[in-house]
Order: C-alpha cells, then structure tokens, then sequence
C-alpha cells in the first residue's frame, strides 16, 4: 500500500487508480517521496480523511522504509483502535526510546507537500498532521541544543509560511543591484550545484551588477520566490514577470575547452 512517487515518474492515471484501489482495500495509500541532494526524504497518507475522517499523515527525513512502516503504524492506531492522534501531545510509543509528536500542518503548506492527496481528492481543504521526531538526544527541533546535523531532515510544516526555504534567513544569496536599487523583479532563479542561490533580473551579468543580500531580504519583497524552495542543486527556475508560473529546468553548462 505505498507508492514510490518521484516527480511524476509514475503515470497520472495509474498512479490515481493505485490509490483508489489501496484505499478500499486498506484503507489507505502512502505516498514516498525519496531524498535528493538538497531536499530529505518524506511520506504521507492519502486516504485517512476520506475513510476515518482523520487528519493525513506526514513525515520527514528518515528511510523510505522506516517512514513506509511508520505511516502504516499511525494508520493501524487510527484503524484498529479509533484513537484520534492528538496535536502537539508527546508519544513514546512510535519510536524505540524517543520522543514524538505531531504539529497540525497549515493550509499553505497542504499545496507544497501533498501533490498526489490533493489530484485525488481534487481539492486542498483536507487536513494533515506532521509526525515530529527527536534527535540523538531526545530534543524536538525547536528545543535548545538540538543537533545541527538534523536541522534541515524535517521542515515544521506548522510554521515559517512567510520564508519556506532550507536554509538560514540569513544565508547570503546574489542577486543584482537593478533589484535592490531600481525594483526590478527576479525572472531567473539558479540554484548552483555548490548551494549557492542567484537571484537575477533580466539585466547583463557582470562584476559590477552583482550584489549580495541575505536570503530573507529578497522574500520578503517577493513573497512569490518562496514557491522555488524546493529547486534543487542544479536546477533553475524562470519566468516573464511576478506571478507568472515558474518553468523549472536543469542548469546548462557550455562545454568548452
């Protein structure tokens, strides 16, 4: 009952068909998304609203198969016992000698995670929640001394809806001085195979154009760059003008010699 699902590489139609099956036969469908090079890995339920009337499932940063078999475990409870999960209560008993808990995700964050959910359902207004695990030391990610290491494996889907990205408001970013001095928009968007983020106009690129700026500052003037958070290494983004859908594509590299 669960689909590996890695950016439409499995047909729409049989991919709707799979889930309406699993549904009426388990009751629900789990959909796995692997990790990249930039973004973790993550699951979620398909399934448990329309059957238990019960929050979707979601979570983070784990294996594809310990987070398959954790998805299937909450569904059991849901399932099996008619326990309501309750938000923000600590459990001990999902994970082995750790922590949990579950944090309800916001609706702005329903569109960013749950794309097969939601061309099922054909709709966004279901409700979901994010199981949250403990790192090493039993500390939830928003507890003091929590390991770095982990930081970036689980976003907190309840939270952070104004800057959405994997990294540190204050990462520098480079952009052009036409943004910052004359207001030009952003219309490409590269995120190089080292990390690093070009935010740029459609002026010439040079020494001289270049600037840097921390991350933040560019989304809070253009709220409409936090849909390319999950463009990853080597991959970038372009558009004619804000609001204009972005068209995603890897980055060329001329081979010269």
């Amino acid at each position: 009952m669960s689909e590996k699902h890695n950016h439409n590489c499995i047909d729409f139609d049989d991919l709707m068909n799979n889930i309406k099956i699993n549904i009426e036969k388990y009751g629900l469908q789990v959909i796995i998304i692997e990790a990249t090079d930039y973004l973790p890995s993550f699951a979620y339920s398909i399934g448990l609203w329309q059957k238990y009337n019960h929050p979707e499932i979601i979570c983070f940063g784990l294996s594809t198969s310990l987070l398959h078999e954790i998805i299937n475990d909450i569904a059991e409870i849901v399932k099996q016992q008619n326990e309501k999960i309750i938000e923000k209560k600590n459990y001990s008993n999902i994970f082995e000698d750790s922590r949990s808990e579950f944090l309800k995700v916001h609706p702005e964050n329903i569109q960013d995670y749950f794309g097969s959910a939601i061309n099922y359902y054909g709709k966004e207004d279901f409700t979901a929640l994010q199981l949250v695990w403990t790192d090493r030391n039993d500390k939830f990610p928003w507890e003091k001394d929590f390991e770095n290491d982990f930081l970036y494996k689980q976003p907190l889907l309840d939270r952070n809806i104004d800057f959405k990205f994997n990294e540190p408001k204050n990462l520098t970013a480079f952009t052009t001085r036409q943004w910052l001095d004359k207001e030009k928009p952003i219309i490409r968007v590269v995120h190089d195979e080292d990390g690093d983020w070009q935010f740029l106009t459609d002026d010439e690129i040079s020494t001289e154009n270049i600037i840097i700026v921390a991350l933040e500052q560019l989304i809070l003037k253009d709220k409409t760059l936090n849909k390319l958070f999950d463009l990853n290494y080597g991959e970038e983004a372009e558009r004619k003008f804000i609001g204009d859908i972005w068209m995603r594509n890897k980055i060329e590299h001329d081979n010269e010699e």
